[in-house]
């Protein structure tokens, strides 16, 4: 294990961690930024994260390429409510995976984890599309419920074409008015 991918794995998920924390903070969920991603520094998020750390991707993706699944992805999909394969259940009518919609403090978070991740992982070649690029790129609308995809999707189009200032204002009113997402289609009126 080498100690340049230690420390730089370290740095790398702290800066995230904290990038999340600030965004949070700035909706007012203050509980959810302290505690974002904890189990990162867990051991076996951590080690796999060193192992397969090359620093512009995942090490996820790359034990996920490596070996065909991701442990320590599976961990932290399961202790981790802003992830939406978190809320995928068997729906008893159909046997089918399906997509839960999620609750909105959860979605606000996901989206700040989105634009946190595509900051370091993209560092200056970041823009405010680059979080609907990637979401676009990696075809995940259909497993998310049609309320959480169809927030989740402003979210990022207003991000892009709106700028973050904007966007976070706008998540900053839904969080005061959160009947716009929870008995609606997922668009706020």
């Amino acid at each position: 294990m080498k100690f340049h991918n230690v420390f730089h794995h370290f740095i790398t998920i702290s800066i995230h961690k904290l990038t999340v924390m600030d965004l949070c903070f700035k909706l007012g969920l203050l509980r959810q930024g302290l505690l974002h991603d904890l189990s990162k520094y867990s051991p076996i998020e951590f080690l796999t994260g060193v192992h397969y750390y090359q620093g512009d991707r995942s090490p996820n993706a790359v034990e996920r390429n490596t070996l065909g699944y991701s442990a320590a992805w599976l961990h932290h999909k399961g202790r981790n409510l802003h992830h939406y394969e978190y809320w995928m259940d068997i729906n008893p009518k159909t046997r089918e995976w399906e997509g839960v919609k999620m609750p909105l403090r959860y979605v606000l978070e996901m989206v700040c984890d989105r634009i946190a991740a595509s900051k370091v992982y993209n560092g200056p070649n970041y823009s405010d599309s680059t979080p609907l690029q990637y979401y676009r790129d990696r075809s995940e609308s259909s497993r998310l419920h049609p309320d959480t995809r169809a927030l989740l999707e402003t979210l990022l189009i207003m991000l892009s074409e709106h700028g973050e200032r904007y966007t976070l204002g706008y998540m900053r009113w839904l969080m005061k008015h959160p009947q716009s997402y929870e008995h609606s289609n997922g668009t706020a009126q």
